[in-house]
């Protein structure tokens, strides 16, 4: 494991009467990849967010109102020491600003499943197995090629609104953006990284963030990025909304039915004998041709041409034509987590549909819990929780909040009666900056993010067609969090660091 030295400062306090302060602590440690052996320090803390005014509040662009406190985010950033005379300056190495999703999340899951110098090991298939699970060194860590800081948003991890302040303020779309793009400003202030490569990676609701963040740091800090890493793609909420009357999830959800169904072994023998890539192209050939033909004609779509498009909705969803029919052809991701599998008494996960669950019984439309997150959340709430003590010194007694439910509240301020779509946000800030690349990594067996919703996003930003070759898309055999699968952990880590470097594109 990875040596830690004592911590530059005192442990935190954890008084919420005293005015928020800044507390950083600073280790020293080596994390052995083979032959090489990567000295790097260690700095995890908080930074104090002053007032901070979007535009949309009338604030003048760039312009504090006031040095009042609000907020404070917590972060962990790891960087690397020089390596010989030739490496680049710390000042130039490049530079990762990560965050996952929710909204809620913490930045824990990038950080111990795929980026950071510890993570979480896994089996073969990604089960972390039983408590109290392991903590391990990443030999797959993005540190080889970027320095990396860990961002936690307001309201998860240890990041806290000030006293007096209301925390709902910072659970909106753009105020989120604020504070990330504000804390992303300081870091870099504080710590002359200006002249650093630059680059987001966020996960989920994070690729949301990235996304609004590609803009709003060129419009509000004149800060323009080398590059984004989407890791499951959720920019066009369209995309991926059971709504009445929208008929676009359907069709997108399709293909990873059919990679769920054909994992899981409830396809028909005819399409169990093909690989999956071939099972999920047939599937997308049906889902953006007859199929969505068929949802475009509603109620005009004759009997015979139903019953004709229910049996190869069967073909590749794995669900019977009699519960198709009674769903008018519309299967739902809650409805189809609970049917697939109903005869053996199992549910199918959402974040990694290869992952199942069991319910109290068999009835209804929705199954209790994500057998996916089921997996996951236990492992990586002691990971967290073991690296903040044991490797970094840092030592808070209140809760790390790994995940709070922020979506059930979350604001959209300026998204009123309309989908959350971010896609114009990404494509202004390319067309701003053609230098800026991006990297999408898509899992077949993600039911939160499908691929193909992602790809549909992709293909409908209105891109300047120069700048196609910009976007690098990867898929892997795996869900949500892809990099819990051992296959899709080391490809998808060597992508990155190619992707860093500036690296050729790689595709499916």
């Amino acid at each position: 494991m990875s040596s830690a030295e004592q911590p530059a400062s005192s442990p935190v306090s954890d008084s919420h009467h005293k005015p928020p302060v800044e507390h950083l602590v600073v280790t020293e440690h080596k994390l052995v990849l083979g032959k090489r052996t990567l000295e790097y320090t260690a700095t995890c803390g908080t930074l104090l967010l002053q007032e901070v005014h979007s535009e949309a509040e009338g604030a003048q662009k760039g312009q504090f109102k006031g040095h009042k406190t609000r907020a404070s985010v917590f972060f962990i950033a790891y960087t690397l020491k020089r390596e010989g005379k030739k490496a680049p300056s710390a000042s130039e190495r490049p530079l990762t600003f990560s965050f996952n999703g929710g909204p809620g999340s913490s930045s824990v899951w990038l950080h111990l499943g795929l980026l950071g110098p510890q993570r979480v090991p896994t089996d073969e298939m990604g089960q972390c197995g039983a408590p109290p699970y392991a903590l391990t060194d990443n030999e797959f860590s993005l540190l080889s090629d970027s320095d990396l800081v860990f961002i936690d948003p307001v309201g998860t991890g240890h990041s806290r609104v000030a006293e007096g302040e209301k925390l709902a303020e910072y659970h909106e779309y753009q105020r989120d953006l604020d504070a990330v793009g504000e804390f992303i400003r300081l870091y870099l202030t504080r710590n002359a990284r200006w002249a650093s490569p630059k680059y987001l990676i966020g996960e989920s609701y994070g690729t949301t963030r990235a996304a609004g963040l590609s803009r709003h740091l060129q419009d509000k800090h004149n800060i323009h990025l080398n590059g984004l890493m989407l890791v499951s793609m959720a920019v066009d909420f369209q995309t991926l909304g059971f709504d009445h009357g929208n008929e676009l999830p359907f069709p997108l959800f399709l293909p990873t039915y059919a990679a769920t169904a054909w994992y899981h072994k409830a396809l028909k023998p005819a399409q169990l004998k093909k690989p999956l890539k071939q099972v999920v192209s047939e599937a997308e050939e049906f889902a953006n041709g007859e199929y969505w033909l068929a949802l475009m004609q509603g109620s005009r779509l004759s009997p015979e041409r139903r019953q004709k498009v229910a049996e190869t909705l069967s073909t590749y969803s794995g669900l019977s034509v009699a519960y198709l029919l009674r769903c008018d052809l519309r299967p739902t991701e809650f409805r189809f987590f609970k049917e697939l599998l109903r005869e053996r008494g199992q549910t199918v996960g959402r974040l990694d549909s290869r992952f199942l669950g069991l319910d109290r019984d068999d009835a209804g439309e929705h199954p209790e819990d994500d057998a996916g997150m089921n997996n996951l959340v236990g492992a990586y709430a002691v990971g967290i929780n073991r690296v903040l003590r044991e490797q970094l010194k840092y030592e808070r007694d209140e809760p790390y909040l790994v995940i709070a439910p922020l979506w059930n509240t979350w604001a959209w301020k300026g998204f009123e009666g309309k989908y959350v779509n971010v896609g114009d946000s990404l494509r202004r800030a390319m067309h701003a900056n053609p230098d800026m690349r991006i990297y999408v990594a898509s899992g077949y067996y993600d039911l939160a993010t499908p691929h193909a919703a992602g790809d549909y996003t992709l293909s409908h930003l209105g891109l300047h067609g120069s700048l196609h070759g910009k976007i690098q898309v990867s898929y892997f055999e795996a869900g949500h969090m892809m990099y819990i699968h051992p296959p899709s952990l080391e490809r998808m880590a060597q992508e990155l660091r190619e992707f860093v470097r500036g690296g050729a594109d790689t595709g499916r």
